[in-house]
């Protein structure tokens, strides 16, 4: 039997699901689980670090006596610990003592963004090490120094590095996606990365959030366009390579490809580095990254469990994977419909510049002239963060860039004769000249198709260059390294590089200027192979395998398996005009044969409703949703919309609009330069859009007009609201529209969805705020651990109580509120602002109207009154929310 802790209604509710925690006290709560499943305990606690209040979560799990190794989960930036409670949960099942913790300025913990900063947020970290070295549950190396592991994402990533660069106590690291060196991040070579910097500043909740200086820093280089040596020497003290010869200890590192803010070359600097040192150290390539894309969530995590089963528990039969690997995609699967990943290993790290072989630049002029643009406009568009589709889009083939004439020179090789695999950085050597000293150039490397009618930019990344030294008579030869890639150009295809002298995600020079560029050298481009790494083998036709040798009952059994990857079912007429049914949907956790995120989860949304999606954390709401949107694919069951079955990437998703993660804004564009922008990624045509009606109903009005940067969370809110909205998709799905904002900007959110639907159209949410859900939904589906609970319209679900409300003339005295409370079969009877709310015990409503007017009681009115609070918390048995 597991044991589960009640708590108070209003801890399970909306902002009241915190608990009032005094310093250096706690709470304790059980989390629920699943099937057999150890049950996880979790104790809030505030902890005062030098003035600042650090918000955290301790997780253990009844897996047995005995001391066990602890894990520090850091959160992205922006985020808050609740980010990573899920993968807390997992590991604390597997045997970890894990910590959570909210960084300086974000979630409920106080104080100032530092960036990192070694004074600040790293020896935050250490903190919390000391008081994991006094938990009895905590292993234990030597008084005061607990086996500890470090993880978390971007800047959680950081803080893992930081903390074993600064505390020796640290034993084993696995940082995701993150930064070497903040200045080479957002300063590349001297050239300002002004878009990640804004969003930045902007995610953080604007400048006064942060350390003055780092807010004095940047507004210093936001002006001038250029950062300064003071700006790049800030970031570096708050980098991990400001302390890279003191990390020695094993590091699994994960990066994405998909990532203009951190690149592959921040995960090739740390594994050198570290490898270096003479620590273990393996290096993975993920599909996805800060620009999007899978961020393989589960396979990660499993690796990162197991990471630490061989560095923290020492279970030295752990296989912790390749030293090297890299996700590839393979396109679109022609069954199912489903995008390819298939993983390339190496048994060592190749770096970026393995196996180069050099390509002759053949094509255009060996000298070309172009110029810098007046205030660099129009700019080069390549990589725009907040606008994750163009990196995804990329890698199925489709390019989405723009350069424009007389602005940039560009070099092709010839056809290729064979398929060629690009594995890191290829590099060129060229001279610059220009009528300025200091010039910048943005170089990028195109896969352009056999036809020249299509060119792909991978990933959608670009490598800044600042060349000193181009004014002089000769000009300045430099080695020009272009953004680390794994791409696959096939035959008949050519490699295009542009060096371009602007880009819209970087500050370029305002000042118009000239250029000359020309090959050196052999006049060839350098493209690295690392031809040691082999990708996993597509799997074999079932005929392959059907061979008289292995016989019939081999061959029947595998095409049972051939089942689900069978081609997609055809559309249902019958469900030609049904916004949504799941029919048995069911999804297990990863690495688990009985636990299940979603299980036999049926339920059906007509045109005009307004769904509120319910449950606790943990009732799989986030999954299905997901599921919904051919994010991910369900293990059993069904989802058809407007009658057409989902798979990734199916055509009828292109009527389905979502508000899941939130978006990511050009904090210097306005409005509707941002949807315009947004829109166009997308491919469709512009008329298409319907911008003007979905910017009515989101109700924007001047605003839309004005920089982002300017507009209050509410706003921001309703403009990705209305980014979901562009092409009036017949299907709307909205994730937690409200979080962050305050009752008036909730309230005009909640008509934005009413307005929404009231042409035909069709709105799910999934929502905290019960009293908001109740007063705009019009169905609901509350769910719990992963089954549905009850489907219905909100009156029905509402309806049936034991609790009436009594309505007098008058005000209702304490003295009959105590003679109603005495009556037999009475529970309660409580006034209130309304009237006295009577709770039965075995009396019916007609004997309690009979004694009420046995009492004289002038009444008015009795009737149910239960709300949706009541209902859910009767339904879902009091989870925590």
């Amino acid at each position: 039997m597991k044991l589960r802790i009640p708590r108070s209604r209003a801890s399970l509710v909306g902002a009241a699901a915190a608990c009032a925690v005094l310093v250096g006290g706690g709470t304790w709560t059980a989390v629920a689980s699943d099937g057999d499943a150890p049950a996880v305990h979790r104790e809030e606690r505030i902890m005062s670090m030098d003035g600042v209040r650090i918000d955290t979560s301790f997780f253990t799990a009844d897996s047995g006596p005995g001391k066990r190794p602890a894990v520090l989960l850091g959160h992205g930036f922006g985020g808050s610990k609740r980010d990573v409670q899920a993968q807390a949960e997992d590991l604390a099942r597997n045997g970890y003592a894990v910590l959570t913790w909210s960084a300086r300025g974000f979630g409920k913990s106080t104080g100032q963004i530092g960036l990192n900063d070694p004074d600040g947020e790293v020896k935050d970290v250490s903190r919390l090490i000391d008081w994991l070295a006094e938990r009895p549950e905590v292993r234990l190396d030597a008084d005061g120094d607990p086996r500890v592991g470090v993880s978390g994402s971007s800047y959680g990533g950081a803080i893992s590095l930081l903390a074993a660069g600064h505390d020796k106590r640290v034993d084993a690291v696995a940082p995701q996606i993150t930064y070497w060196n903040l200045a080479d991040a957002l300063f590349p070579d001297g050239v300002s990365k002004k878009l990640w910097a804004g969003i930045f500043i902007n995610t953080g909740g604007g400048c006064d959030k942060f350390e003055k200086r780092l807010c004095a820093m940047y507004e210093r280089v936001a002006v001038a366009g250029k950062p300064d040596a003071a700006a790049r020497d800030l970031l570096t003290a708050h980098s991990p390579s400001a302390v890279g010869d003191r990390i020695k200890v094993p590091a699994l590192i994960v990066q994405g490809q998909n990532d203009s803010l951190f690149p592959l070359d921040h995960a090739d600097a740390m594994a050198k580095a570290i490898d270096g040192n003479g620590a273990p150290v393996a290096v993975d390539w993920i599909a996805g990254g800060h620009d999007g894309g899978d961020r393989e969530r589960a396979r990660v995590e499993g690796r990162i469990t197991d990471w630490f089963d061989r560095y923290l528990k020492g279970e030295k039969g752990t296989d912790t994977g390749p030293a090297f690997r890299v996700t590839r995609t393979g396109g679109v699967s022609s069954t199912d419909g489903a995008a390819q990943l298939r993983g390339a290993t190496s048994d060592r790290y190749p770096g970026l510049e393995a196996g180069q072989r050099k390509l002759k630049l053949a094509t255009g002029k060996r000298e070309q002239h172009f110029a810098n643009p007046a205030g660099a406009n129009p700019p080069a568009i390549s990589s725009v963060p907040g606008v994750g589709a163009l990196s995804q889009l990329s890698g199925l083939g489709v390019g989405l860039s723009l350069d424009f004439p007389g602005q940039n020179a560009r070099f092709e090789t010839a056809a290729l004769a064979s398929d060629l695999r690009v594995t890191g950085s290829p590099t060129v050597k060229v001279n610059v000249k220009s009528d300025r000293d200091d010039a910048v150039l943005f170089g990028k490397v195109y896969d352009v198709s056999a036809d020249g009618r299509q060119q792909v930019l991978p990933s959608q990344l670009v490598s800044p260059l600042r060349v000193t030294g181009a004014g002089a008579k000769d000009g300045a030869t430099v080695e020009f390294r272009l953004p680390p890639i794994d791409h696959e150009v096939r035959a008949g295809h050519r490699l295009r590089v542009v060096l371009a002298t602007t880009d819209l995600a970087y500050a370029s020079p305002a000042d118009p200027a000239a250029y000359t560029v020309s090959l050196e050298g052999d006049g060839t481009l350098a493209v690295p192979t690392a031809s040691g790494v082999n990708t996993q083998a597509a799997p074999l036709p079932w005929w392959v395998w059907g061979l008289p040798a292995i016989g019939a009952a081999l061959a029947v059994a595998l095409l049972l398996t051939a089942r689900r990857r069978a081609a997609a079912p055809a559309p249902d007429p019958a469900l030609a005009e049904v916004p949504l049914q799941i029919t048995d949907l069911t999804k297990k956790y990863a690495k688990s044969a009985d636990r299940y995120a979603v299980r036999d989860l049926s339920f059906r949304v007509e045109k005009g409703q307004v769904l509120g999606l319910l449950g606790p954390n943990g009732a799989g709401k986030t999954t299905t949703l997901r599921m919904l949107m051919g994010l991910i694919t369900p293990d059993s069951g069904e989802i058809r919309v407007f009658g057409h079955a989902i798979r990734p990437g199916s055509p009828v998703l292109s009527r389905v609009g979502s508000f899941v993660e939130g978006a990511g804004f050009l904090p210097h564009l306005t409005g509707r330069a941002n949807l315009e922008l947004y829109w166009q990624a997308t491919g469709r045509p512009p008329e298409d859009s319907r911008m003007e009606e979905a910017l009515e109903i989101a109700g924007l009005g001047e605003a839309l007009e004005r920089a982002v940067r300017t507009y209050s969370q509410g706003m921001r809110q309703r403009l990705a609201i209305a980014q979901a909205m562009l092409g009036m998709p017949d299907l709307l799905i909205l994730d937690e529209p409200t979080n962050g904002l305050d009752p008036p900007q909730i309230r005009e959110m909640r008509d934005v969805m009413i307005r929404y639907a009231a042409a035909g159209r069709t709105v799910i949410v999934s929502s905290h705020l019960l009293s908001e859900v109740e007063q705009s939904c019009t169905h609901l589906v509350v769910m719990d651990r992963g089954r549905l609970m009850q489907a219905g319209p909100v009156a029905e679900i509402t309806g049936g109580t034991d609790t009436l409300l009594v309505t007098t003339e008058g005000e209702v005295s304490e003295a009959l509120a105590e003679k109603v409370a005495g009556l037999p079969g009475i529970g309660s009877a409580v006034r209130t602002d309304e009237g006295l709310l009577v709770r039965l015990d075995g009396a019916s409503p007609s004997t309690l109207i009979g004694e009420l007017v046995r009492l004289d009681v002038p009444l008015t009115g009795v009737g149910p009154n239960r709300r949706l609070e009541d209902a859910f918390l009767t339904l879902i048995g009091g989870s925590s929310a």
